[in-house]
């Protein structure tokens, strides 16, 4: 038995596939999986046995600035990955017997599986990127906000954007194999019975008609890894440090530095990951420690906070780890969505949008460290479910079979 797991994206977009590529293997499930051609993740798969099939250009460097590219640039990048995708995919899936996307990237796959006669599951990371009337959709780079605020309309007119971007482009490679034209592209790829890979006590999907969402837990890998022996001395030398880190996001170049004022001020040590914004300190006091990609399992549990831009990874790990979370959501995707959770779970702070001043941080800091918000987020933690992507490889296994 042989699936294709597709998606494009940073980081946070590929690991919960590599997490249920380990699963689907260990259920003898052949794996080949269609990522971005970049180093980190073609390294990453090969030390893990999984063929990578390269589709699109290298994220990083499309996020090189601390700017997103430019409304006309993004739409051209969007058409060029449809057009790589029906060149890609129909190889890569060959043999398969299913096909399992992420992300709405993913406008190709599902036509690509119905040529091929195979199984076709979507899956979304956050409940927030599927319809419902009980909340908007989430932004979408380089398209206009809309000053509306009922839901419903919202999401109607998120369809029609989608259209717009994708649908021309779609149709005319439907056609050019055979397959009839569709009219509504997001919930061509989305189906109508798609898959939440998020846990259901940190972000639960709320019942909505027309909508089968199968929530399987988020698609997690034990990491063992030990923390770097720099890093470990730091920890060991003083009380647990707030961790600053972005990820693969790139936030404008004096976050570290209004962090860290706002973290010293607290009485606290911190820890910046550099992160591909290559986040640095802003002098060489040793109560600060600049590290790069270390096991966040392994540190989270041992730092007083972590600071993030809301992935749905981090926030699930620190949520895990039972730690506080001060949220600086950077307006992109899902980041203002886990933001909001973290602040209606009462496991952390969430400010409003990526803009820092020394009030906000400092109102934030104060609420992330206080004994009520640590008592809530080790209360929380152990609620975190750890199987989702075990869950997810079954249920894929059961109906292949």
């Amino acid at each position: 038995m042989r699936v294709l797991l597709s998606t494009y994206g940073t980081r946070g977009d590929v690991e919960p596939l590599v997490a249920l590529a380990v699963r689907l293997r260990a259920l003898g499930v052949e794996v080949r999986m269609c990522a971005p051609p970049d180093e980190e993740f073609a390294e990453r798969l090969a030390g893990l046995g999984i063929q990578l099939m390269p589709a699109g250009p290298p994220v990083k460097a499309l996020m090189r600035g601390t700017a997103l590219p430019s409304a006309a640039d993004l739409s051209r990048y969007r058409n060029e990955l449809v057009d790589t995708q029906f060149d890609v995919l129909p190889t890569a899936v060959d043999g398969c017997d299913a096909l399992v996307a992420a992300g709405l990237a993913q406008i190709a796959a599902r036509s690509v599986a119905e040529a091929a006669g195979i199984r076709y599951v979507y899956t979304s990371y956050s409940a927030i990127n599927l319809p419902s009337p009980y909340h908007a959709p989430p932004p979408r780079p380089g398209w206009p906000e809309p000053e509306m605020t009922d839901n419903r309309t919202l999401w109607e007119l998120d369809a029609h954007n989608v259209n717009a971007q994708f649908g021309e482009a779609l149709n005319g490679h439907r056609a050019s194999i055979g397959l009839p034209p569709v009219d509504n592209v997001r919930d061509h790829v989305f189906t109508g019975r798609p898959w939440l890979a998020a846990d259901p006590v940190l972000g639960p999907w709320r019942e909505t008609p027309g909508l089968d969402v199968t929530q399987t837990g988020a698609w997690t890998l034990a990491d063992e890894r030990p923390l770097p022996a720099e890093l470990v001395t730091f920890l060991d030398a003083g009380a647990p440090p707030v961790y600053v880190g972005f990820g693969s996001m790139r936030p404008s170049p004096d976050i570290a530095r209004r962090a860290i004022e706002a973290i010293r001020a607290q009485g606290h040590r911190a820890l910046v990951s550099r992160g591909w914004a290559d986040l640095d300190l802003v002098d060489g006091r040793d109560d600060c420690l600049a590290i790069g990609e270390v096991n966040h399992q392994r540190l989270f549990g041992k730092v007083a906070a972590v600071v993030h831009h809301g992935g749905a990874g981090t926030t699930v790990t620190a949520a895990r780890a039972g730690v506080p979370q001060v949220v600086v959501p950077l307006q992109l995707a899902d980041n203002p969505y886990w933001a909001g959770r973290v602040a209606a779970l009462d496991i952390g702070a969430a400010l409003d949008g990526p803009t820092l001043t020394t009030e906000s941080l400092s109102v934030a800091f104060k609420t992330a460290l206080s004994p009520e918000t640590r008592a809530r987020a080790r209360a929380l933690g152990a609620q975190i479910r750890t199987d989702g992507a075990a869950a997810a490889a079954s249920l894929l296994l059961d109906a292949l079979r």
